[in-house]
């Protein structure tokens, strides 16, 4: 991806990891082969948006090392604008391991991510980033969460978009064992919330950061601290928006989409993430939005990576015309 290209449409930041998948089930111990991918909540995000064919552009950090240059490549090959991917030598690219789960549990990971590349951005990084190109933002927990700098550029990354009147979508993310402090982390992403227009927590998440206990509720705090619509994920259950409906505040709720065979569950947040952010920007309604986000994320549980289920257009374009959920 050139310079010289348009500025993308929608801009994305994070940290992408080299991930390393186990060829067979059992403990990471005992595993002596894995299949090489990538990973990364915020890259899932962007490639599924690239998918669906809008422009996205993708601003990080990778190391001067093989698994920098996998990384890039991977990116450009979902067609996503790498020109605010800067190669940092002195750090190293992050990566991730992860178990081969059965039965639809939830997989063991380990990361190698302190001290990465990644961990080390800026707002020096986003500096010649066109923010008045940009019709949207998607943020993250997990880049604040990475260190000071990080959390620095987080800030930055969404006063920019604002001030350009772009629209902001901010996925929690929680990553715990990142912060120094629950306290840091819940008052941190709370505050970064209430500068996005759309808030996509799971239940779990919403319940922590909140102290609140049904979606109603959740909801209504990230509302009352300016956002203009709260998407909350509830897994296998579905869906729940409450926000402006029509010039007047309105919720509603839209059930899963069944899944007889669940693969691997990493992913399937961003999934949802991918189908709701497409739909609302596409124009659709929040019922229809609910609709997509929770059929991409029952197309992310149904592969063996993180990001292989999300669909290009014509595909979901196909799904979507079906009155059921494809085996």
């Amino acid at each position: 991806m050139t310079t010289s290209s348009p500025s993308p449409e929608i801009l994305a930041f994070g940290e992408a990891m080299t991930l390393f998948v186990a060829d067979a089930a059992g403990e990471l111990a005992d595993v002596e082969t894995f299949g090489r991918r990538i990973a990364g909540a915020d890259t899932n995000v962007a490639i599924g948006l690239a998918r669906l064919g809008f422009g996205v552009g993708w601003l990080s950090r990778v190391g001067d090392d093989a698994f920098g240059r996998y990384i890039r490549r991977t990116l450009e090959a979902e067609g996503l604008d790498c020109r605010h991917l800067a190669r940092d030598p002195e750090a190293a690219t992050g990566l991730i391991f992860k178990e081969r789960a059965e039965g639809g549990a939830d997989p063991h990971v380990e990361y190698f991510r302190r001290g990465s590349a990644a961990s080390r951005l800026s707002p020096e990084d986003a500096r010649a980033v066109d923010f008045t190109a940009a019709r949207h933002l998607h943020a993250t927990g997990i880049p604040p969460a990475l260190s000071a700098s990080c959390r620095e550029l987080s800030w930055h990354m969404l006063d920019q978009a604002r001030r350009a009147g772009a629209s902001i979508s901010f996925d929690p993310n929680l990553r715990p064992s990142l912060w120094a402090s629950e306290a840091e982390m819940r008052d941190t992403l709370n505050a970064m919330a209430g500068q996005a227009d759309w808030v996509l927590p799971g239940l779990a998440e919403g319940r922590r950061l909140t102290g609140l206990d049904t979606p109603h509720d959740i909801a209504g705090f990230y509302l009352d601290r300016g956002a203009r619509a709260v998407i909350i994920k509830l897994g296998p259950e579905g869906s729940y928006y409450r926000g402006t409906l029509g010039g007047h505040e309105a919720s509603l709720e839209v059930p899963g989409v069944a899944v007889a065979n669940v693969v691997d569950t990493v992913g399937a947040g961003d999934g949802f993430a991918v189908g709701t952010i497409s739909a609302l920007l596409d124009g659709l309604s929040a019922h229809e939005a609910l609709q997509r986000g929770n059929l991409i994320g029952a197309l992310a549980v149904q592969v063996r990576g993180d990001m292989e289920g999300l669909p290009c257009r014509e595909r979901l374009t196909e799904l979507e015309a079906r009155p059921t959920m494809p085996e």
